[in-house]
């Protein structure tokens, strides 16, 4: 393993805002890339102050989504609408190999930061663009977040409801970290691209996309033909071990049998009804899936007898595949997260330092830079126009004409 991060030396430029691009960002920068954050003077980005928006949990002091999602970036405070900034944004093109942006096409092309603009400055640049419903069509100019593009446009929060219940508000920035892992990974094509042709290239994202992607077993389906699948009644669905159970304790288990002529003899013998495998009205899959009311109102009474613990015990000794539906707070302490790396101490020189959740790409090979705490707003101005070729004067003019603070 190399002392030296992968993407030491690699420039990025992060215009975006609030999650998706930012996030896909911190990732390079979790691999060594130098990230530079650019942000309005005065307000920054707007997902500084997302954590005090309900239903978000509030912790004092604690900026939580603000350091998962820019730590290790410098901040500078530039006014992109200010004429006077033009020239920073040009030099920060030239000194880019990466550049990710989330505005829409009409407020592009008006801030000057299109891709034809920017890659006539440097034809190596990498243009990264997420957007919430795509670059073309009536609505690519429309603002989207996660929630409204991903979860509802998508069909993901139609499919992910029960029947006779409304819609679920999804956890926040689910969509848009699953579409940075997406953008991450077109940026790295990108790159691969460049070693062969040494040419930049333009990558797109979209929420939209994503969240149809990630709704594309069942929406392919419909694409040839299928009845559209309606949300599930938990008590008569289509597949009765596939299905949800509440403990005694008021927890609830996932059942997920792929192989029921082998496991569900097992598991019938296993929560104490053996007689139930022999009943010609469960016998085979068929039969379960015709019976699915009768076998559920079974599991149901069966399950509510015991708690969680001592159902854990059963399955477990019976070898059956399950899952229970864990709380934030024990997802926290999963022992499984935790043996894994999932959570890594922030670098910020404390004794007892917060955790933050690592990026999920890893190679074994390569050494991710350790998480360290992210930037207030314009702490890197001045020492990141030095990098661009700024002398003192040129960064006074700056700020007389308001293009930085």
């Amino acid at each position: 393993m190399s002392n030296t991060p992968l993407l030491e030396g690699l420039h990025v430029v992060d215009l975006a805002s609030f999650i998706a691009g930012p996030a896909a960002a911190t990732i390079l920068g979790d691999f060594g890339a130098d990230v530079v954050k650019v942000e309005p003077p005065h307000t920054g980005d707007g997902y500084r102050s997302l954590s005090r928006v309900p239903p978000n949990p509030q912790v004092e002091g604690v900026n939580y989504p603000w350091q998962l999602d820019n730590r290790n970036k410098r901040s500078i405070a530039l006014n992109l609408k200010s004429p006077g900034a033009r020239p920073v944004l040009e030099s920060l093109a030239r000194w880019a190999d990466v550049l990710v942006t989330n505005f829409p096409p009409r407020t592009r092309e008006k801030l000057g930061l299109d891709y034809d603009a920017l890659t006539s400055l440097n034809p190596r640049l990498i243009y990264a663009d997420v957007t919430g419903f795509g670059e073309e069509g009536p609505d690519a100019d429309l603002p989207g977040f996660d929630v409204t593009a991903y979860w509802a446009r998508s069909g993901l929060m139609d499919l992910t409801r029960q029947r006779d219940v409304p819609p679920a508000m999804n956890a926040f920035g689910s969509g848009d970290h699953s579409t940075a892992i997406t953008l991450f990974a077109g940026i790295m094509t990108a790159l691969y691209r460049r070693e062969k042709t040494g040419q930049g290239a333009r990558v797109t994202a979209s929420l939209l996309a994503e969240g149809a992607w990630a709704a594309s077993m069942w929406l392919q389906a419909v694409l040839v033909g299928a009845k559209p699948p309606r949300p599930v009644d938990r008590s008569d669905p289509p597949n009765a071990l596939g299905n949800t159970y509440r403990t005694a304790d008021d927890r609830w288990i996932v059942l997920l049998f792929v192989n029921e002529d082998k496991q569900v003899p097992l598991f019938l013998r296993a929560i104490g009804h053996p007689e139930a495998a022999e009943n010609p009205r469960y016998a085979d899959t068929p039969s379960r899936r015709a019976h699915a009311a009768e076998v559920v109102a079974l599991l149901d009474r069966t399950f509510a007898t015991r708690s969680l613990a001592e159902w854990r015990e059963v399955l477990d000794a019976a070898g059956l595949t399950y899952g229970v539906v864990q709380t934030l707070e024990e997802c926290a302490q999963d022992s499984q997260l935790l043996a894994n790396r999932v959570f890594v101490p922030i670098d910020d020189g404390s004794d007892d330092p917060h955790l933050t959740i690592d990026s999920p790409v890893r190679l074994d090979q390569e050494q991710k830079v350790r998480p360290g705490p992210a930037p207030d707003l314009g702490e890197h101005t001045e020492s990141v126009l030095h990098d661009l070729g700024f002398d003192a004067a040129g960064i006074e003019e700056l700020r007389k004409a308001e293009a930085v603070v």
